[in-house]
Order: C-alpha cells, then structure tokens, then sequence
C-alpha cells in the first residue's frame, strides 16, 4: 500500500494514498507527544509503540526489474486514469497478485513473541527476489524497508525495525510485488500470542468490511458504495474509519486513479470493466486523526488506541469483482 500522499488536491510527495486534511505531524519528543512518563497506557498492559533502530537497506538482485520511481528523481504521485488491462494484462494481474498473497501468507506464520519487525522484513525481502519480483515500497519515496509492518496503534507504513513483537500485540503486514511489470498489493492484520477480546473483534469487523465492500463491486457501481458498506458495518460496533487513507488504482503502476475512499463520500465516478485497484480499510477503537512521527512514514492514532486494516487487489468483472490477491 504504500503510496501517495494526496489530498483532495494532489500533493507532489505522496505519503500512501492521504488525502485528508487533519493530518499531524509529531515534532515533540515521543514522550512529550503521547503524555505519558512511562511506557505503559494508563488502563492498559500494552505499551504504546517507540521508535527501534533500522537496518540498512536490503539489496535486489540486478538481473530483477525495478518500477520505474526507484531510480527516477520525479515527484511520485497517483497517476491519472483507471488501470484497465487486456488479456494479457489481466494473466499478469493474476500472477504479481498470487505471489503477493503467498508472501502475506509466509509473512503471518513469522509472527510470534520475540521476533522482530526487521526479521519479518528480511524474509518477506528474500521470498520476493527469490520469486525474480521487487519488493514495491523499497525506495517509493524514501521508503527503506521491502514491507510495511504496523503494529498496535500503527495505522500504517511502520518500519520494520529491531522491536520485537511481544505476546498480545496486533501487527498489519502490508506487502506490494512488482512482477513482470505490474504490481499486486495486500495486507492482513496477525495475532502474536495471546490477543485480547477487544482487540480480535476490532480485526475481524476490519476483515468484514473489507469483504462486505468487495462483494458490492461491479461494473457500473459506483465507488461511493464501497465507503458507505464499510462505514455502515464499523457504525454498529462503534468503531472509526480512518479518513485520510485510501484504496487506489494499481497495475502497471503502483498508485493510479480512482481514489478509493472508505467512508460515506459523494464520489460519482462508476467502476469500469477489466480495472484493478484496491481495498484497504482502516478501523480504530478510538480516535480516527492521525499522528506522524518524524520518521515521516509511520502513522499512529491520536490517542494510542488501537487500529486494524486488510487490503485486497481487485479486478472488476462481469459478474462483480475478483479478488487476485488470495492464495
């Protein structure tokens, strides 16, 4: 997922898909930034996230193809116009979006307490190169890392780095592949250890919805349909629908048109046959703003509380819609 940071009015640098304008950025120190003297949220055993230490970039192969942004200097943005394939465009559709979900897949059997988000990084980089794709976010923009890991109260776009997962914790893997020219781009919420009550129904509402939108796809629908099932479904349990994060166009390019917004909107444009885009809600228990750290990537909510999300690619077809990233 990681993308373009637009808003209504596109900016140059994009930050994966924003395009809301209650945005904050954290120029404080952590501390100073969430109020809290220690490490523990008041009323809870979890520990709000801290910043870890990176490691260097991972190196690909030569002989692998890179999208065109990783050596380009140009500002990246969402391109204009749907992506709509052929025959051919759709088969390879297919195959970056398969191999994406095989390395979720991989990635979610990783997850348990003590491990690292950077160990998760290096094996998703690994199962990618092996497979002759790119890892997609390694280099969009700045991005170091090969995939996003958000864990908690992470929104999205966490850097793996060396924190260790620990027993109770929520982790989003959101994991794009560049194969053949096209990109196919998922993401799930895992469970480490022994997860709370509160926490496994915020990810199963967030599956939900998910699949509660894709159902509605079709040719002629419009994408307004997709924001209202979703909140419709997050309304009942009384959970926030992040706003300023959206699903998007992909194919041969990473981010494309249409926005794809996850609320209640008055969007009028309609699907068309043959395109690819993607899903990808957010939910919170609590405050829906959210908090960048000055990392300039990682995204948390307002208030600590906790956020789920899944994302799947999906093709438009004749009788509605075709998820391309599931095993």
């Amino acid at each position: 997922m990681v993308g373009g940071a637009c808003s209504l009015q596109l900016q140059p640098r994009l930050l994966s898909s924003f395009v809301g304008n209650r945005f904050i950025h954290s120029t404080q120190p952590l501390n100073q930034l969430f109020g809290y003297n220690s490490d523990a949220e008041p009323n809870r055993r979890r520990k709000r996230l801290r910043p870890g230490k990176v490691s260097p970039h991972r190196p690909v192969p030569d002989h692998i193809p890179r999208p065109p942004y990783v050596n380009s200097q140009k500002p990246i943005g969402i391109v204009s116009g749907p992506e709509v394939h052929d025959e051919k465009g759709i088969e390879c559709m297919r195959v970056s979006g398969r191999l994406a979900a095989q390395v979720l897949e991989y990635a979610g059997t990783l997850v348990k307490p003590g491990i690292t988000t950077d160990e998760i990084d290096k094996a998703v980089h690994q199962m990618i190169i092996d497979n002759g794709a790119y890892p997609s976010p390694l280099g969009y923009g700045g991005f170091p890392k090969s995939v996003c890991t958000s864990v908690n109260e992470c929104i999205c776009h966490g850097i793996p780095d060396s924190r260790a997962l620990e027993d109770g914790d929520t982790i989003n893997i959101d994991v794009t592949v560049y194969l053949n020219g096209y990109h196919g781009d998922t993401s799930a919420t895992f469970f480490c250890g022994d997860v709370d009550d509160e926490a496994r129904n915020l990810v199963k509402v967030t599956k939900d919805c998910l699949h509660k939108a894709i159902s509605v796809c079709a040719p002629g629908m419009e994408y307004k349909k997709i924001g209202k099932t979703i909140q419709d479904h997050a309304d009942r349990y009384n959970y926030g629908v992040v706003r300023q994060f959206v699903g998007h166009g992909i194919g041969r390019v990473f981010h494309a048109d249409p926005v794809v917004l996850h609320y209640r909107n008055n969007d009028h444009g309609r699907m068309v046959l043959n395109q690819t885009f993607t899903i990808e809600p957010m939910l919170t228990i609590g405050s829906i703003n959210p908090v960048m750290w000055d990392d300039n990537w990682t995204i948390v909510t307002e208030d600590g509380s906790l956020s789920a999300q899944f994302e799947h690619t999906i093709l438009i077809t004749r009788d509605g819609a075709e998820i391309l990233t599931q095993c």
